[in-house]
């Protein structure tokens, strides 16, 4: 690993491993706790996809404060909401705010995924982006790699509403590392000296539309399959094949396992060959194990299929953030950086959303395939219309 990248750990991998791993704590769980309020698919969904809707409308406001106030503090506050809204979380017993509290956590992942992200943009260099973005997409599977089966567990033996206290007690560890170890490399913005932020990122889509267009789409599909899985994986096991919370998340953990351990081959694609060559093969494995779960009858032949999809996005660690850190300029990275969220994070919410009105019209297996054909237009996009930025230099100030 290069020492650039390992001076990342303290102050970036750590508090992100913890955040990763209170969220592999929900992904058996929360699904199932929503049912217990005798809602339907699609709300059941809803309630997954809650969060992503409150990062979705955070994103653009995150930048905005990134510019203003600095990296150090968006990111404590950020942490901040998210711990808060888990301790809530495991003391309610209604649905809707439930959903709120969903909505909120949100809000503050999309602060702290995007001021870790400009984080690391500034202090690696691009040669080695790749890899320390990567290791940071690594970093948060590794988290997600025991917590699932963790999660089920705590939840069969201790009720479902526990896993969120667990992992609130968890997001107050990685709030005290932040608080220590970071440091303030992003500077807040001189106002008077700074273009409004409105202006700015409207000279963003001016300048950079084609960019944003191309490359935007192909994160939209690649996220909407990515987050599609989550749901998909645990509701058809539950519910279709009769397994219990235990076995939903053994199925996750080991998915998780193959997953974290591609990071780094992750990176070193990035980095030596191209950011084509992670994240193309990415989304056609995806598809292909998507495309297996309607075939699957059993414990085991679902675990293959998550098998397979674990593979795929673990050889995409890192790649949409790349993608976007390569293409932001270095005058206006953090409303550039949280334009490209918010496409991102549109598609991170849209997955659940196809999944829960699809299963709901038409059942959870062709909502599987739905999302097979999202990898594939993924792959597409990412191959034939994306450009290649392993080699561009850094973009110039926009005027």
């Amino acid at each position: 690993m290069s020492r650039r990248v390992f001076a990342l750990m303290l102050p970036v991998y750590v508090p992100s491993f913890l955040l990763a791993f209170t969220q592999g704590l929900l992904i058996p769980t929360l699904p199932l706790y929503a049912t217990t309020f005798g809602v339907s698919f699609s709300l059941v969904s809803l309630a997954v996809a809650a969060k992503g809707i409150g990062t979705l409308v955070m994103d653009l406001p995150s930048g905005v404060m990134l510019e203003r106030f600095g990296t150090r503090k968006v990111m404590l506050l950020g942490v901040g909401v998210a711990c808060v809204s888990l301790v809530l979380m495991g003391l309610i017993e209604n649905y809707y705010v439930l959903v709120i509290l969903r909505l909120l956590s949100g809000c503050g992942t999309a602060m702290w995924m995007l001021s870790r992200m400009a984080f690391i943009s500034e202090a690696v260099p691009l040669e080695v982006r790749g890899r320390a973005l990567s290791a940071f997409g690594g970093v948060n599977r590794i988290g997600v790699f025991a917590s699932p089966a963790i999660g089920g567990l705590v939840g069969a033996q201790f009720g479902l509403q526990t896993p969120f206290l667990l992992a609130a007690a968890l997001t107050g560890v990685a709030l005290v590392i932040t608080l220590k170890y970071v440091p303030e490399s992003r500077k807040p913005a001189k106002t008077e000296h700074r273009r409004p932020h409105w202006r700015t990122m409207g000279q963003i889509v001016a300048t950079y539309r084609r960019d944003l267009f191309a490359a935007g789409s192909a994160q939209i599909l690649a996220q909407m399959i990515r987050a599609g899985r989550e749901i998909i994986v645990p509701l058809y096991g539950a519910t279709v094949l009769g397994l219990d919370v235990a076995a939903v998340g053994v199925i996750l953990t080991v998915s998780a396992a193959i997953d974290m351990s591609l990071f780094g081959i992750a990176g070193l694609l990035q980095d030596r060959m191209g950011r084509k060559w992670a994240s193309v093969p990415s989304m056609i494995i995806l598809g292909a194990g998507m495309a297996m779960v309607p075939l699957t009858s059993g414990l085991f032949s679902l675990l293959a299929a998550a098998a397979i999809m674990g593979l795929g996005n673990g050889l995409g660690s890192g790649t949409m953030m790349t993608l976007g850190s390569d293409l932001a300029p270095r005058d206006a990275m953090g409303e550039f950086l949280g334009m490209w969220r918010l496409i991102g994070d549109g598609g991170n919410t849209g997955g659940p959303l196809v999944v829960g009105a699809v299963a709901d019209l038409t059942g959870l297996a062709l909502a599987a395939v739905v999302l097979a054909g999202v990898g594939a237009l993924a792959a597409s996009n990412l191959a034939w219309f994306v450009p290649e930025t392993r080699h561009q230099r850094e973009r110039r100030a926009l005027t």
